[in-house]
């Protein structure tokens, strides 16, 4: 067995207790390989990755089919929620907090120091849209 790096490998935690080291993460278009290797394990399967950061998030995303656990490692964060109803949450995060962005709920991050966060995810429907 042989060491791995989850800001460039990430892990599927799936079915039966697995987890599988993943590709070398190359992008947004990765996902679309991740959905097909792991689609099966539909929303009980779970994406761990872990992104440094050191500017403010370009995007919004959400995750319809789970909610989503947000550590930050390193430095510190402010995460953005819109949820279903409309309302809004400003979570400001640091070393060794953590915040869950509930099922459906819109959610984007301002980059307060430069941070490193660790994402535990129910990927699968995952949509993104302009900030």
């Amino acid at each position: 067995m042989s060491a791995h790096r989850l800001d460039s490998q990430p892990i599927h935690l799936g079915g039966g207790a697995t987890a599988v080291v993943q590709p070398e993460f190359t992008g947004m278009e990765w996902y679309a390989g991740y959905v097909e290797r792991h689609g099966t394990d539909g929303s009980d399967g779970r994406l761990v990755s872990m992104y440094s950061f050191a500017q403010d998030w370009d995007m919004w995303e959400m995750h319809p089919l789970g909610e989503e656990v947000v550590v930050c490692l390193s430095g510190a964060m402010v995460l953005h929620q819109e949820f279903p109803d409309g309302t809004t949450a400003r979570v400001p995060l640091a070393a060794g907090e953590y915040a869950i962005n509930p099922r459906g709920t819109w959610h984007t991050a301002d980059i307060a120091e430069p941070a490193t966060g660790l994402f535990i995810t129910s990927g699968l429907g995952t949509e993104h849209r302009p900030r």
